[in-house]
């Protein structure tokens, strides 16, 4: 018997360089844009398998019955008052985990958004008792790269193309959008509460792209743990001998999921932040008299980075801008109007029409150099009112008010105190994942 310790070299499951090359992992070997060691990595091209359902033997159920009478009779009673048992095995639920969800975004208590690892927002559960598992296609990261001389130009979302609910590419709507990235050379890894999905040369292969998402859960921090929002941090690193003109492009459109777009009465808004944080305000009407929902989506504005929206644009042809415009103008000049931040409110939207709305951030990259982009989104819905009847307001409101304008300062606090969010992160979580003693999982 060997008697004291015995150390030994633990190996990662996924370690990044089989997903990442190690030049790559070097170039982003700075500012938290590399994945750390530890972490569950996708590639984009890849799909989710299906988890396996819960099963029960003959004979377990035959023991099961009378707990199964109770339930059923359970359940009934509470269909009979109009509310929906938090328990029921006997109908299928539209939000079940996948091993596609990846990392959600926001804090504790405000309500959920998911964000797939290929890049999708679903899994909306902002109205308590609801849940829309589909993912809300116009939601998307979209990157516009130009290089001097125009020799070099390209346009993609960044998502894979293979997905549902797309459409016809000739129509005005998303699919008009250039889905041209194949996501063989991207990946994404996820250590909650961050996330990071890094383009390896993926669309224009001299150009290297960390995107960082970031949500505000810290341990024993429980005013900024309660946030509804989170940011996503663009690393860009040019590996060419051209300097290169990067537009980012973030779109959202005024929905909680489902079909709620639809419902007409949405309005959107411009703003322009203190501290160079600017964006959208978008007026979401719920149905069924739930509380109103106000998202805001916003970049951040530099010495080196422009920030221009797009208030509204629409699925489908009609008075405001179509996607397919939309898209034309960035493919062209890389930025919406700087007009277009004194455009004020929208009209409301009439039932049946998608209201949308677009921010852009754009900024050149030298030959060799580094550049770093901050987008955020967050939603205001101070009130809750469940099933049973009762109301009570989230936790954020104690620091944010109850205004559903809320958004637009949570949009900013969330770009100006993301680092110190990570660094808080990062403390709580490095003595743990550098302890070789405990097990990788």
């Amino acid at each position: 018997m060997v008697s004291g310790n015995i150390f030994h070299c633990r190996r990662n499951s996924w370690p990044p360089e089989e997903y990442i090359s190690r030049p790559t992992l070097q170039l982003l070997d700075f500012d938290s844009a590399a994945p750390p060691e530890q972490a569950w990595r996708r590639r984009l091209n890849s799909h989710a398998n299906l988890l396996k359902e819960f099963s029960v033997t003959f004979v377990e159920a035959i023991k099961m019955v009378r707990l199964g009478i109770r339930l059923w009779s359970y359940i009934r009673e509470e269909a009979s008052q109009g509310r929906k048992a938090p328990i029921d095995p006997f109908t299928k639920e539209s939000c079940k985990p996948s091993a596609s969800q990846g990392v959600p975004l926001g804090g504790m208590g405000s309500g959920s958004i998911s964000r797939g690892f290929r890049g999708e927002f679903r899994q909306w559960q902002i109205i308590p008792g609801t849940c829309e598992a589909s993912p809300v296609m116009a939601n998307q990261f979209s990157i516009f790269i130009s290089r001097d001389g125009g020799s070099k130009n390209y346009a993609s979302v960044l998502a894979p193309g293979q997905h549902e609910g797309l459409g016809k590419p000739d129509d005005q709507g998303i699919s008009s959008w250039g889905w041209n990235l194949s996501g063989q050379h991207s990946t994404y890894h996820a250590l909650f509460p961050r996330a990071w999905t890094i383009y390896d040369g993926e669309p224009d292969p001299e150009l290297k792209i960390s995107c960082r998402q970031i949500s505000p859960f810290i341990p024993h921090n429980y005013r900024d743990s309660s946030l509804p929002t989170a940011v996503f941090v663009y690393t860009l690193v040019n590996t060419g001998k051209e300097r290169a003109k990067v537009s980012l492009l973030f779109t959202w459109a005024n929905s909680i999921g489902g079909i709620s777009n639809l419902s007409g009465d949405h309005v959107n808004e411009p703003f322009i932040g203190e501290d160079g944080v600017s964006g959208v305000l978008l007026h979401h009407k719920t149905a069924k008299d739930n509380p109103p929902v106000t998202f805001a989506i916003a970049a951040c504005e530099t010495q080196n980075v422009n920030v221009t929206v797009l208030p509204s644009f629409g699925l489908s042809g009609g008075s405001c801008v179509t996607a397919k415009e939309m898209w034309g103008t960035m493919l062209q000049d890389g930025q919406f109007d700087h007009e277009n931040f004194n455009s004020g409110p929208t009209m409301p939207s009439s039932p049946g029409e998608t209201l949308c709305a677009a921010v852009s951030a754009s900024t050149w990259v030298e030959p060799h150099g580094k550049c770093t982009v901050a987008f955020a989104v967050a939603w205001s819905s101070p009130k809750i009112k469940f099933r049973k009847g009762s109301s009570y307001y989230r936790r954020y409101t104690k620091y944010y008010g109850t205004s559903e304008r809320a958004a637009r300062n949570l949009v900013h606090d969330a770009l100006t105190n993301y680092k110190r969010w990570e660094e808080d992160i990062e403390r709580w979580q490095t003595p743990v994942l550098k302890d070789d003693g405990l097990p990788e999982w």
